[in-house]
This record gives structure tokens, sequence and C-alpha cells, in this order.
């Protein structure tokens, strides 16, 4: 089955920054181009760091007061530095979060998740930028076309996994819904089933009636030396 990932669904026309640029510079793409962060790149297109709207508004958020105290925090210390900040060198976040293109979306969703970002720099396997997929990207799989999410479970889930009872499984996707109905042989095949069509990139809900000839579940279940389930 075709695992989708970032690479499938990413803007990979990107535009970055090096950290050269101006405070002023990074404030006009970003409101021009209506981003929220932009990827901040060296020479060679490493990705060092992240400069986000977030950084930017620092500015506006300690205006007039003092430099960098000592008795602050370590994050306030921070906050307060890029208010004084006139370059990307001290504007950026970093290191920034950033995703391989061969992430898979539902990590990549994961991971966005986890580090409360709204957009990830995608880099190849040298590190090197190679596009930026958001959120609203990886919704992108959920606007597959209902044909194709059948054909995917026709191919990839029948006839890969139930080589004997695929003729016996009808499926439908009505708009990413998948509705599984038939009978296979083992209950475990029809645990496979639905468990495999749920991974199909695009699929919103699974709901299967499907029946089963023989419940292995007695058979998988039996302890080892005792000939007891």
């Amino acid at each position: 089955m075709r695992n989708w990932t970032v690479d499938d669904v990413m803007t990979k026309a990107v535009v970055s920054v090096d950290r050269a640029a101006s405070y002023r510079d990074v404030v006009d793409l970003l409101v021009g181009n209506r981003f929220s962060a932009v990827p901040v790149v060296d020479s060679v297109r490493h990705v060092v760091g992240v400069v986000s709207e977030a950084d930017l508004l620092r500015k506006i958020e300690y205006a007039g007061e003092a430099e960098p105290r000592l008795f602050d925090g370590r994050r306030r210390r921070g906050e307060r530095r890029k208010a004084f900040a006139r370059t990307v060198a001290d504007l950026m976040t970093s290191p920034a979060v950033v995703a391989l293109c061969t992430t898979s979306i539902a990590a990549a969703a994961r991971l966005m998740d986890r580090e409360d970002v709204k957009r990830l720099p995608v880099t190849d396997d040298l590190g090197r930028l190679v596009g930026v997929v958001s959120r609203g990207d990886l919704l992108k799989t959920h606007l597959r076309p209902d044909d194709e999410i059948l054909a995917d479970i026709d191919s990839a889930v029948l006839n890969s996994y139930l080589a004997d009872d695929g003729t016996t499984v009808s499926v439908a996707v009505v708009d990413g819904v998948v509705t599984l109905s038939g009978k296979v042989d083992r209950r475990s095949s029809a645990d496979i089933v639905e468990r495999l069509s749920r991974q199909v990139a695009g699929v919103v809900e699974v709901r299967s009636s499907l029946t089963y000839a023989f419940d292995d579940r007695d058979v998988r279940g039996v302890r080892i030396g005792t000939g007891s389930a």
C-alpha cells in the first residue's frame, strides 16, 4: 500500500531568507505573501532556523523597554533580545523544527501538534530545503476522489491481503467514507481489511459489516505448553 508523504502535498516553490536579511525585509516578505513564517537557509540551502510573525512581534511587544536584564528568565531574555534584533540571525528561532520529504502525513501531523507549529520546512536527506508543508496541505489527502480511494483499497488491501476472499468482499466509498460488506474466512482477515482500509490516504471513516466463517482469535490465544485458551 502506498504511503503518502509530505512530498506528495508540500509546496515546492519555497520562499526563504538568509541570516543577513533585515527585520523590515522579513516584515515585507510575510505581509506581502501572507505567510506566517519563513525558513532561514545558509549558502547551500541548509535550514538553520525559522522566522515567524511571533518572532517579529517581540519588537512591538517590548517597544520602549530596556534591553535584556540579568534577572530576567531565560525565555524572557530571549524575547527581549529579539525585540532589539535588526537581522534574521538574531530574530530567528533555531534550531528549526523540520520534516524530511519522506515523512508520512500522519507523522508530520503528530510533529506539528507536538511542537505547536502551523507549518514545517521540508528537507531532503542532505538537509537542504525542498519545500514547506502546512496543516492545510496535510488535509489535501481528504480531497482525493472516491474512485481513487476505492482503487487503492481494491489493489492494496483486497488483492494483496485477501487473495482467496477478495471476491466475497464488497467496497463502497462515498465522500471518503468506506463501507465494507460480505464474508471472509477468518475473523483476523476482517480485522486486517478494516485496519488497512483506515490507513488509505483520504479515508475519513470505515464502516464494516463483514462476517466471517471462523473466529481464529481463540486459536491465536492458546497459551503454548498448556493446551488451553
